[in-house]
């Protein structure tokens, strides 16, 4: 790493793009690094000069090693939380080392000026020692949830629950709940589709609730069960208008009511309620952005009996009517 005299500065640009910082330590979790440069710092074209700015801060001097003996050459120092406008952390060295008190105070500030602040799995120590989640709620790998909740009584743990969204502090579970909390963040700034873009490109799920449950029972899916599921989703996906029971579902697929139920959360993490409601509700959010057609027409088109249940199950969801959506991501992906 350069030493203090030759730290980057970076300066916003004319028209300024969000700038993403991404924390490097000594110890640094590779994964969940790589994580934060795939989603906010790898070049994206197809979004031409709407997409993020990206560089490294080292939290401290000297070299800095990941996990694997990777050597990591940082940006800048500390001084770049002052510029940043999302800062990501990716882990910590473990849930019982300390956090350097520069580094809370930085992350304080940059908190306290609007930044967000992203912790991925045993990041969230940091987000707690720098004491912005007090009073929040906040989750991470499961193995901490005791950890962070004996250390620090004053934050809300949450015990089962990919990723947590406070605003302008985020927390994740585990390694790969990172890629679900990063996504929700490309979908809160940009829309549902520029994510699903994003997800194409990683070959993962485009969107994981952050509810969702981190413990599934039966992690790989017997192969004809999972087949099945699959076809199952494309098949609703394509019927949106359709009213769906678990009975017609679970005769489609050859299971009996009971089993497919169990099947459906191990697969999913949510009832088919629940899951057919958010496909119908990512499908009018496409249709609002990327169509003319009125919002009574889209309602029927995505499967509502009317245009106010969709508007209620809209606001509930995204907290913005389906006129406000069209009016502020209308055109947003070209």
């Amino acid at each position: 790493m350069p030493d203090n005299s030759k730290k980057m500065t970076i300066s916003p640009s004319p028209e300024r793009k969000h700038f993403v910082v991404a924390l490097a330590y000594d110890g640094l979790c590779t994964f969940e690094f790589g994580v934060a440069v795939e989603i906010f710092g790898l070049p994206r074209p197809e979004m031409g000069e709407r997409w993020y700015r990206f560089a490294v801060v080292a939290v401290e001097e000297g070299d800095l090693h990941a996990t694997g003996g990777i050597r990591v050459v940082a940006q800048g120092g500390l001084e770049l939380l002052a510029q940043a406008d999302t800062i990501v952390v990716p882990g910590w060295r473990g849930a019982n080392a300390p956090v350097p008190a520069t580094l809370c105070q930085a992350l304080r500030a940059a908190s306290l000026r609007g930044a967000r602040v992203i912790s991925i799995c045993s990041g969230v120590f940091v987000l707690a020692a720098a004491g912005l989640l007090n009073g929040r709620k906040a989750t991470t790998h499961w193995r901490y949830v005791s950890t962070l909740r004996q250390a620090y009584p004053a934050i809300d743990v949450v015990e089962d629950a990919l990723y947590c969204d406070e605003g302008n502090v985020m927390s994740s579970a585990g390694s790969a709940a990172g890629i679900d909390l990063c996504l929700h963040v490309v979908r809160k700034d940009f829309d549902r589709e520029v994510a699903n873009n994003v997800a194409q490109r990683l070959v993962v799920q485009p969107h994981r609730a952050g509810s969702q449950t981190q413990n599934v029972a039966e992690p790989v899916a017997r192969a004809r069960e999972s087949e099945s599921l699959g076809q199952l989703f494309d098949f609703i996906r394509q019927q949106l208008t359709q009213s769906h029971t678990v009975e017609t579902l679970a005769r489609r697929v050859g299971m009996s009511p009971r089993t497919f139920l169990r099947r459906f959360a191990e697969s999913t993490g949510t009832t088919p309620a629940k899951w057919i409601l958010q496909a119908r509700l990512q499908r009018a959010q496409t249709l609002l952005a990327q169509s003319r057609l009125t919002i009574d027409v889209i309602a029927a088109e995505v499967g509502f009996s009317t245009s106010a249940l969709m508007r209620h199950h809209f606001q509930r969801q995204f907290a913005l009517t389906p006129a406000a959506y069209r009016k502020k991501f209308s055109g947003a992906v070209k």
